[in-house]
């Protein structure tokens, strides 16, 4: 595999719990002041609120944002070839693992991106949209955690959510201990950067949030941390009133969120 992959255990478009450090980060990755940015919003069926969310948290800082909606392409018909070969980065987002490998089947779009790879656009994902990358994940799609197969374009495995969703991970660890391949739990905001399928970067931008490297054992799998990078920017100085409003958006968050 040729080119650059970023995969995240989880990620949101607000401030709150690093998530707007790794937007910075992200854009930095590109090397451009201005990169051009392109949502496949897939894995969670195109919602509206996804794409707007994105397009407000990469434009705000002058990305120049766009996305691709594969369920409205004949109301919005575009050359997805074209255009994502244009692209500085592809962002995938999460949702379902088992339905956006099933929806890029018939389009062509693994083959596509791997062709954007060569070309040197970065591709990055979050929670279903990192996982699909690797030969198996664990997906909630059906409800209760299970393994999934992934497109097979970066060896082994990965668990997104790592510890915000036990389940998930002790079904991680219980299908590594039997068959699944080696590979990686990260928690939500973290990242792992794969460059020509070796991983060359690793980093966090939430205190106490990690990535684990996976692998089979005498009685299981074993769960080893990777040193990480923090990428968290200094605290700001600022509105004392601006943090309560950032709490209680981030509880709001957190009470409305579902994990898939």
């Amino acid at each position: 595999m040729h080119g650059r992959i970023l995969v995240m255990g989880g990620h949101e478009f607000d401030r709150l719990d690093g998530n707007e450090a790794i937007v910075n980060h992200i854009m930095g990755l590109t090397g451009k002041e201005s990169p051009r940015i392109c949502l496949l919003p897939t894995a969670s069926g195109d919602p509206e609120d996804q794409i707007s969310r994105f397009r407000r948290s990469f434009g705000s800082r002058g990305c120049e944002v766009s996305d691709i909606s594969l369920f409205r392409l004949g109301a919005n018909p575009i050359d997805v070839s074209a255009h994502l070969m244009k692209q500085d980065a592809i962002y995938v987002g999460g949702g379902s693992l088992v339905n956006l490998v099933a929806v890029w089947q018939p389009h062509g779009i693994a083959e596509l991106i791997e062709r954007c790879l060569e070309r040197g656009v970065m591709v990055v994902g979050q929670s279903a949209g990192a996982m699909c990358w690797f030969e198996a994940g664990i997906t909630s799609s059906s409800g209760r955690p299970e393994p999934a197969p992934g497109l097979g374009v970066l060896e082994g495995s990965l668990c997104v959510h790592y510890h915000r969703d036990p389940d998930r991970r002790t079904r991680y660890l219980a299908e590594v201990g039997k068959s699944m391949p080696s590979g990686y739990g990260a928690d939500d905001q973290t990242g792992l950067l794969f460059t020509d399928g070796e991983l060359t970067e690793v980093f966090t931008a939430r205190e106490g949030a990690g990535v684990w490297r996976v692998t089979p054992g005498a009685d299981g799998a074993i769960e080893e941390p990777i040193d990480a990078t923090d990428i968290r920017p200094e605290p700001p100085v600022g509105n004392p009133h601006d943090v309560v409003d950032d709490f209680r958006a981030l509880n709001t968050w957190r009470q409305s969120t579902s994990i898939r």
